[in-house]
């Protein structure tokens, strides 16, 4: 993604210059939050090159673009929602919820609202602030893009803590996923505090 997209120029057009991106990492994992950032990145400075959907970029092209998203940034915000706020909430609020406390500590770190926000997938009724969903949108719009790679490498580096206190779920590697190493080693030593139960109730229905 060499530039800025025509989404996001007509939105600065439309609503101003501090357009936000949104993005979320791990709504399908077995364990581990979900994570969102919203950042603001500076419109009148080109993009960083290499900055595409997190998913398509090697962990260690991730790892440095996160730098220097970071570096360039005009405002960061991260927020995660629980395990046991997944299991209670579902999947999708959970999400939202990381979302919003993003948003929150993005204005705070700001000192003023985005002008207008712009997130990855479909609309969402219960975000409570406008915005425009772009379907596929951390390939499609730089801001989103940034902010994928910037939680997506939050949430790894989280899941290598983890790794450390439970070695057994090889959560270095596959980040909480439903890879077969951690499905075994789910029906050999069960849950940890870390595992969402709701999901891994139809992973591995007779661990309850």
């Amino acid at each position: 993604m060499a530039r800025w997209s025509p989404i996001e120029r007509s939105l600065r057009a439309e609503f101003g210059p501090v357009l936000a991106g949104v993005d979320e990492v791990g709504r399908g994992p077995l364990a581990g939050p979900v994570v969102a950032c919203a950042l603001v990145m500076p419109h009148d400075r080109r993009a960083i090159a290499g900055v595409n959907d997190s998913k398509q970029l090697k962990a260690n092209v991730r790892d440095e673009l996160s730098v220097r998203i970071r570096q360039h940034a005009t405002g960061i915000g991260i927020g995660a929602a629980s395990v046991r706020e997944i299991d209670r909430l579902n999947i999708y609020h959970a999400t939202v919820l990381a979302m919003q406390r993003a948003l929150r500590q993005l204005e705070r770190r700001l000192g003023e609202t985005p002008q207008h926000v712009v997130v990855d997938g479909k609309s969402l009724r219960t975000l409570g602030v406008a915005h425009t969903a772009v379907v596929k949108g951390d390939a499609k719009c730089y801001a989103i893009a940034c902010a994928s790679i910037v939680a997506k490498v939050t949430r790894d580096r989280l899941m290598h803590q983890l790794a450390v206190r439970h070695p057994s779920y090889a959560w270095e590697r596959n980040a909480g996923y439903g890879t077969p190493i951690h499905l075994e080693a789910l029906a050999v030593h069960g849950l940890t505090a870390h595992h969402r139960r709701s999901f891994c109730l139809d992973e591995q229905p007779t661990l309850f």
